[in-house]
């Protein structure tokens, strides 16, 4: 179990620069995206530097849902202007730029490919310590800033994939409920329905005990499977999501709300960060990575994007439904955190009960009907399953092993959500 040093509070991005003082920094870069670099945010972390005699370098040019084509971008601005320590204020796309510029800066592999998790890249290991990261999350929904992984869209292969090691976790989480207020309701919605399929997919996954024995434990992945450490933070996410999901993207101005969701990222991101997740995640990054003109509303649209938590959801349904008869007990519990009443259901009856509770909360919060509501067909279908079959680092935790034709027939059901 692969601890998490988080410090939640409104207004503790104000005590950046003093942590990174006690760090022993000097010159730091900070990493943010261009819709964020003149917002309050952004604009407070880089206040904290000065008043803390810090001299900051700035990137601002982190993609929305990142590719290798702007990791790269930020590792070679990056490798131009050396810092000894990194800050990096956005959602998830943001925080996983700075954790691949950190490991691609201070350890730069022979490729690339090199660090990308098997079977397409070689899952090298980090080789040691990197630099102090501070992560300040301005969404509450990936938990990036309490696990050691780093996802982006391979160009080549129109897939999502990912770096994963311990090594990456950052040394720090800010979480300050007031970064959130400058997140539209659409996004807000889109990364509370990440926690959401976080949690249930780290509480479903394989049991860590089911998995083989790693050489030395420097080998020992980071998603390990479903355990009793981890399945407290799941649970207790979706109990969080449960009961203020709604009313955090209904009212804006509703702090207390926007307060719990980010807690209840991190809260889920403990969780996953070292259970992992598994179907919904694999068969997202091809609905991401293969998008031909979908726009999310709330998004910037100076590209087609179909945002993470909005690719991940749309699936997670038809996959529960399928993974449910592995064990029943498992996703009836989490039904019941997500607000679900299973007294007095039958076990055959579990997957339909938690995908209609995963469901309500979709209309609600009135995300597209379905694949089809993105542009996506049946014709479509063979694409997505092969973007997905190579994600092995998610799908091998599944519960209940999906073939290429369950893929399909997963897909397929996905289409169309109610």
């Amino acid at each position: 179990m692969a601890a998490s040093s988080v410090r939640f509070g409104a207004g503790v991005t104000r005590e950046v620069g003093m942590d990174l003082v006690d760090l022993g920094a000097r010159r730091v870069l900070v990493v943010t995206d261009p819709n964020l670099v003149s917002r309050a945010p952004a604009q407070t972390v880089l206040q904290a530097l000065r008043d803390a005699r810090l001299e900051a370098v700035l990137f601002d040019r982190v993609r929305v849902e990142p590719t290798d084509v702007s990791f790269k971008d930020a590792i070679a601005f990056a490798n131009a202007h050396p810092t000894d320590a990194i800050v990096a204020v956005g959602g998830g796309s943001v925080l996983d730029t700075a954790k691949a510029v950190n490991l691609y800066t201070t350890y730069p592999p022979a490729d690339f490919i090199d660090y990308v998790n098997a079977p397409i890249g070689k899952a090298l290991p980090v080789p040691g310590p990197l630099k102090p990261l501070i992560a300040i999350p301005t969404t509450a929904g990936t938990g990036s800033e309490t696990t050691g992984v780093s996802i982006f869209d391979l160009t080549g292969m129109k897939a999502k994939t990912g770096i994963a090691s311990r090594r990456l976790k950052p040394t720090l989480g800010l979480l300050d409920p007031e970064n959130t207020r400058t997140m539209p309701p659409q996004v807000a919605a889109s990364t509370g329905l990440d926690i959401l399929s976080h949690a249930i997919e780290s509480f479903t996954a394989i049991p860590y005990s089911s998995r083989p024995r790693p050489d030395r434990p420097t080998l020992r992945p980071a998603y390990q499977g479903s355990n009793p450490i981890s399945d407290i933070w799941s649970l207790e996410a979706l109990r969080i999501v449960n009961r203020f999901l709604v009313r955090a993207v209904e009212d804006p101005g509703d702090d207390d709300a926007r307060g719990q969701m980010i807690l209840a990222a991190s809260y889920a991101g403990v969780g996953f960060g070292n259970a992992g997740v598994h179907l919904p995640h694999g068969m997202s990054y091809p609905v991401s990575s293969r998008v031909k003109a979908y726009r999310a509303p709330g998004y910037p649209d100076d590209h087609a994007m179909v945002p993470h938590g909005m690719s991940v959801i749309l699936n997670a349904p038809a996959v529960f439904r399928f993974t449910a008869t592995s064990n029943p007990a498992r996703h009836l519990e989490a039904a019941e955190a997500l607000g679900a009443r299973v007294s007095r259901v039958k076990e055959s009856d579990a997957g339909r009960v938690l995908a209609d509770r995963i469901t309500w909360f979709m209309e609600r919060l009135h995300v597209p009907n379905g694949l089809k509501a993105l542009g996506y067909g049946q014709e479509d279908i063979a694409g997505l399953v092969e973007g997905t079959l190579p994600q092995h680092r998610v799908t091998k935790l599944s519960p209940r092993p999906a073939s290429a034709d369950d893929l399909a027939a997963l897909f397929e059901h996905a289409m169309v959500a109610w």
